[in-house]
C-alpha cells in the first residue's frame, strides 16, 4: 500500500539537500531566499555546498544529509537542490525502514527519479516528480508553482493533470486504465536496470521523459526498456517531453514514439508538460491515477498528501 506524506503548510520547515552533482552557492542561496519569502522555514543540510568534482561530497555524505532530514521531526518537506549524476550511488546507504516511519514530501526530477522510484518500491512513500530547489525562482512560470502546491498543499481529489494552454496533451493509443504511476527520467531509469533498485512496472502506468539526447540514443534506451520487459505488463504509458532532443538520421522524438511506442498497443498519452520542460506538471510517483486516452485525461484519483 502506498504511504502518503503529511501536507505542506505555510511556515513549515523545508530541508535542503544536494544528492547528486554540486550547484553553485549563489544559485542555492537565491532559491532559499525565494522559499523564505514564501513564508517557509529552511534547514540546510551539512553537505549541501560541497564540491567533489562532478559530485557534491561523497556518496555516504549525501546519503547522510538525506537521512538526517527524514529523521528530523521538524522537517516537513525535503527539496534537493538539483539532480545531476550520482543520485543512484546513495541508494545503498539509505534506511528505507526509517523513511517509511518518518514520511516527508520529497520533490524533484532528472536523476532524482531513481530516488523517487526506490522510495516508493522500498518504503511505500509517494513522492513528486515536480520542482527542485533551483526551480524556486522569481522567473518560474505560475503554472509550475500552481501544480506543485496543488499537489503538496491541498487534498484536492480527483485532480486532473492538465498542460498549460496552447500545449496540448495527445492521446495516441485508446484505452482507459487505472493504477499507480511510476517512472521519470529515461537515462536515470536505465542506470538502475539489473540492480536492486530496478523499476517495477508490472500493473503500473509508466511515465518517461528525457532531455538533450539525439533520437537514436533515445531509441536505444527505449528498446533496452522493451527488451527488459518494462512495457510487457505495464498498464499504459505517459510520454513527457524530450526537451532539446535532436533529430537524428531524419527521425524526431515524435517519430520514435509513433514507430516504437505506439505499436506496443498500450494506452498512450504524449507531450505531458514535465520535468526538464519549461512547464512542469506535478506527478505523484506511486499514487493511483486514471489514464483515459478516449477523453485525453490523466487524473490523480486520491490526495497525494494527508492532513
Amino acid at each position: 500500500m502506498p504511504v502518503y506524506p503529511p501536507i505542506l503548510r505555510p511556515g513549515d520547515t523545508i530541508g535542503i539537500v544536494t544528492l547528486g552533482s554540486p550547484l553553485s552557492s549563489a544559485t542555492i542561496n537565491e532559491s532559499i531566499a525565494v522559499l523564505r519569502n514564501m513564508g517557509f522555514q529552511v534547514l540546510v543540510g551539512k553537505y549541501v555546498y560541497n564540491v567533489n568534482g562532478y559530485l557534491a561530497g561523497t556518496d555516504e555524505q549525501r546519503a547522510e544529509d538525506l537521512m538526517a532530514m527524514f529523521a528530523n521531526p521538524a522537517v516537513r518537506m525535503i527539496l534537493p537542490t538539483r539532480g545531476g549524476v550520482g543520485v543512484a550511488a546513495i541508494l545503498p546507504y539509505l534506511d528505507y525502514g526509517l523513511i517509511s516511519r518518518n514520511t516527508k514530501i520529497i520533490s524533484g526530477y532528472s536523476d532524482i527519479s531513481v530516488l523517487m522510484i526506490a522510495l516508493y518500491q522500498l518504503s511505500g512513500l509517494v513522492t513528486f516528480s515536480s520542482l527542485l530547489l533551483f526551480d524556486f525562482r522569481n522567473s518560474t512560470p505560475a503554472y509550475n508553482f500552481n501544480q506543485f502546491f496543488e499537489a503538496t498543499s491541498t487534498t484536492i481529489a480527483p485532480r486532473v493533470i492538465r498542460n498549460p494552454p496552447n500545449m496540448p496533451q495527445n492521446s495516441k493509443v485508446p484505452g482507459n486504465v487505472t493504477g499507480p504511476i511510476v517512472g521519470g527520467n529515461l537515462t536515470s531509469i536505465m542506470d538502475t536496470l539489473g540492480t536492486p533498485f530496478e523499476i517495477n512496472t508490472d500493473g503500473k502506468i509508466l511515465f518517461l521523459e528525457e532531455t538533450h539526447e539525439p533520437t537514436n540514443k533515445v531509441f536505444r534506451m527505449i528498446n533496452h526498456l522493451k527488451l527488459a520487459g518494462k512495457f510487457t505488463n505495464c498498464l499504459g504509458v505517459v510520454m513527457g517531453e524530450c526537451t532539446g532532443c535532436q533529430i537524428a538520421y531524419g527521425k524526431s522524438y515524435n517519430d520514435l514514439i509513433d514507430e516504437v511506442i505506439v505499436p506496443l498497443g498500450k494506452p498512450l498519452m504524449t507531450n505531458l508538460a514535465s520535468a526538464h520542460g519549461i512547464y512542469k506538471a506535478a506527478i505523484p510517483i506511486g499514487a493511483r491515477v486514471n489514464l483515459n486516452t478516449y477523453n485525453n485525461t490523466l487524473t490523480v484519483l486520491e490526495p497525494a498528501v494527508t492532513l
